[in-house]
């Protein structure tokens, strides 16, 4: 069994604990992070390499940065999303790792947020979407498992909200933004959580303000989407809720899933 997880940790290095903690308990063979908000030299490399696992980063100071952290080696690895050269933003890293019958390519990704949605930062985030779409339809041509895992920043349905109504003007619940979220899907992608629980009220995120965690008011916007031959092989799903409630923790939790290669 392979074992992808996602993580947006809100800066790797004041959460170095949190982030060993939880390769220990979870036991993940390939963890995808997301605002590791360091550049490359400065990621805690070290104390993650002491723990068996291999290190690939794109990192940017103070803001974004994207890692893929794995117990195999990493191949292949690929800094920045196609599309864009002018695009400085660190927010994109893709690997392959080898596994029984063949490789496993996977996908870092830390969407743009796209708020406020009446400035600049609202077009970057859809154009940045139509990229990714481009992206995972040249990966489909492929015809390999991948995983796209990552902050999406993207919630898709009211259900995946505790309270939808406070977000109808916020650039993650748009109508484009799920539109173009939905088109990604549409290439043939699944979404790992819903093909496994369809259950209202799993959420991925809460805020660090009004109390947003004690009264679970939460949003669902970190996705593993994979790639038919990665479907196949879905045996479980989890969201690992309980690191919200450490000390100081990040304001996402993980997502993991379980991929069936026989291993």
């Amino acid at each position: 069994m392979l074992r992808i997880a996602t993580w947006n940790i809100n800066s790797a290095r004041l959460r170095v604990a949190h982030l060993a903690a939880f390769l220990q308990e979870a036991n993940p063979d390939v963890l995808c992070l997301q605002e590791i908000k360091c550049v490359d030299e400065a990621f805690p490399a070290a104390e993650i390499e002491q723990l068996g696992y291999n290190v690939a980063v794109h990192g940017q100071k103070t803001f974004n940065g994207v890692a893929i952290l794995s117990r195999l080696p990493l191949e292949d690895v690929s800094r920045g999303l196609p599309g864009d050269d002018a695009d400085e933003q660190a927010r994109y890293i893709e690997a392959v790792v080898s596994v029984t019958g063949g490789v496993v390519r996977v996908a870092s990704i830390y969407l743009p947020n796209g708020n406020p949605p009446d400035t600049e930062k609202y077009p970057y985030k859809l154009k940045w979407m139509d990229r990714l779409t481009a992206r995972a339809r040249d990966l489909l041509e492929l015809e390999e498992p991948f995983v796209l895992a990552g902050d999406y920043n993207v919630i898709p349905e009211p259900q995946d909200a505790a309270r939808p109504e406070l977000w109808t003007q916020d650039a993650l619940f748009l109508p484009q933004t799920r539109e173009k979220f939905r088109a990604l899907l549409n290439l043939g992608l699944t979404e790992a959580l819903r093909a496994c629980d369809d259950r209202p009220g799993v959420y991925t995120f809460w805020d660090y303000q009004a109390g947003a965690w004690q009264k679970n008011n939460g949003i669902r916007i970190d996705h593993l989407l994979l790639s038919p031959q990665a479907t196949d092989r879905l045996r479980a799903v989890e969201v690992h809720k309980h690191l919200r409630g450490l000390e100081k923790p990040s304001d996402h939790v993980p997502v993991s899933i379980d991929l069936d290669f026989g291993t």
